[in-house]
């Protein structure tokens, strides 16, 4: 299977990347809703967290990990940010390649559905 991310991880579309190790890559959201808004992308296709597995464990914390490096390394893990993984077209999901929002630089909004 192929999504917009593979393709950026193949460099076949452009993105402005803030971080990259060989399992996961971190690029700028195209559309953020807060001054940092960065998504951090296994280099592993799994279309949803539905679709993870054990063995994938390692690689699931290896994004929480990374999105708490970024946000040091940009000065928000002090006052606080929010990690968001949309599930499934009804949780919002509109790209099926697991990816993690790391959203902050001011204050955020508690929303309930």
């Amino acid at each position: 299977m192929d999504s917009i991310f593979m393709k950026i991880i193949r460099r076949e579309i452009p993105a402005t990347i803030e971080y990259e190790d060989d399992e996961v890559i971190a690029i700028k959201d195209i559309n953020p809703v807060a001054p940092v808004h960065i998504l951090i992308i296994p280099k592993k296709f799994i279309p949803t967290v539905n679709d993870a597995s054990e063995a994938d464990a390692a690689l699931l914390g290896k994004m929480i990990l990374t999105a708490k490096k970024i946000a040091a390394e940009k000065g928000i893990a002090e006052d606080g940010y929010r990690l968001v993984m949309n599930v499934g077209k009804d949780g919002g999901q509109t790209v099926f390649h697991i990816h993690l929002h790391l959203i902050g630089g001011k204050k955020l909004a508690f929303e309930t559905a």
